[in-house]
């Protein structure tokens, strides 16, 4: 098919989408061996003044800001400053002597959580759940949405020492649960590092990946470029406000919670140097970000057995996939609900970000929405449908 013929076909679909007010708006970006070939946008970034969405609309990352913070601890174990090995409390000494629930009680962990178990997700943490450990989580989330705007906001590392003296979900590396564990990896960053979060990623990633609109806020200078949320109502798309994950909506100060998991803004073009970077072998433009064998361990992994049972089990839309350095990995194409290739990777967000490359192609696929609760949306898997296949088939 040829370029122009899919880039009619995606830019129908992604209008039908904010005609039906399924989106506000959206935005589109793929490469092809690392060279952009479709850029659409269609809607609005701001529905209510009328903004439309743009090349260069700021956007919240969320749980997308995930792969980055792996690539964060990549860098540090090439340089030989971390084993992935190492018990989490060889840095944070609050995670010695953990408990877990078991069953009706707390039993002491039979193994210390290791730095690989923040990376896989099988570290035990949570986002919250009905068990003691998940309340404990929710309770400390709420005590961080009442101090957010305050002289006394929570930083990375008060959050990562007080969710060490909480329970954990399991004991380590007996399950995988999706969690919080980005989170504390941001502060195992900043100890070892000797920086704050915010000064070691730019530093080592988004000053040398030519990433300028990507951080853990927006300046003054730039608010007017950030898109507002939506949220999908019986009364259709309102306005969303509120924080979530003790992420500030407005993101217009540098937070003292400088959050691994949920914290960062992007814009496409941004994140789209991380994905080239990756898709390159770890060098973006002469920088070698990461070392060629580095990018191959940090995009291939996969849980083990009995983890894999609970990735399969309790999140449907990620059949066929694995997961591991905080991103999911395709490990069998004809399990999937979409369009893939053996060997994709990569994260989506709370907002509808998405991202993903496909090595096998040299393809990264990148898509910019704001609407809450969306992780990976219809819309998103039909352009996937619509754009991979046929742009391998280019003519």
């Amino acid at each position: 098919m040829q370029l122009k013929e899919i880039e009619k076909l995606a830019a129908s679909v992604m209008e039908k989408a904010v005609d039906a007010k399924e989106v506000a708006g959206v935005n589109l970006l793929v490469l092809k061996d690392k060279a952009p070939v479709l850029s659409l946008h269609a809607g609005y970034a701001d529905l209510e003044n009328k903004v439309l969405m743009e090349d260069d609309t700021i956007m919240r990352l969320y749980s997308m800001s995930k792969p980055v913070t792996a690539a964060c601890m990549m860098i540090l174990m090439q340089r030989g400053l971390v084993d992935l090995n190492d018990p989490v409390s060889k840095f944070i000494p609050a995670f010695a002597n953990q408990t877990y629930v078991n069953g009706n009680t707390l039993s002491l962990v039979q193994r210390q959580m290791t730095v690989h178990d923040l990376l896989f997700m099988t570290s035990g943490l949570s986002y919250g759940s009905d068990s003691a450990a998940g309340k404990a989580t929710s309770d400390l989330f709420a005590e961080m949405d009442t101090r957010l705007s305050t002289e006394d906001a929570m930083t990375t590392r008060e959050f990562a020492d007080r969710v060490g003296k909480n329970p954990l979900e399991f004991e380590p590396s007996s399950n995988f649960m999706y969690g919080v564990s980005a989170d504390i990896l941001g502060a195992l960053i900043e100890v070892i590092s000797g920086m704050s979060f915010a000064e070691f990623l730019k530093k080592e990633i988004t000053d040398p990946l030519e990433m300028p609109d990507t951080g853990f806020f927006v300046p003054a200078q730039k608010q007017s470029r950030l898109s507002k949320v939506y949220a999908r109502t019986e009364n259709g798309l309102t306005l969303y406000t509120g924080d979530h994950l003790a992420i500030q909506n407005k993101m217009a100060t540098l937070p003292a919670f400088q959050s691994g998991g949920a914290g960062l803004v992007s814009t496409l073009k941004d994140y789209a140097n991380f994905g080239t970077m990756l898709l390159n072998g770890g060098n973006f433009k002469g920088h070698q970000i990461l070392e060629p064998e580095i990018v191959r361990y940090f995009t291939q992994g996969t849980l083990q057995p009995w983890q894999q049972e609970s990735l399969s089990r309790g999140w449907g839309g990620l059949e066929g996939y694995s997961y591991s350095n905080l991103m999911r990995v395709m490990k069998d194409p004809s399990k999937a609900i979409m369009y893939t290739t053996l060997g994709e990777y990569g994260w989506d967000g709370w907002l509808g970000p998405y991202f993903s490359n496909h090595p096998g192609c040299n393809i990264t696929f990148l898509a910019g929405i704001q609407l809450t609760d969306a992780g990976t949306t219809p819309t998103v898997r039909k352009l996937r449908n619509v754009v991979l296949p046929n742009l391998l088939n280019n003519r």
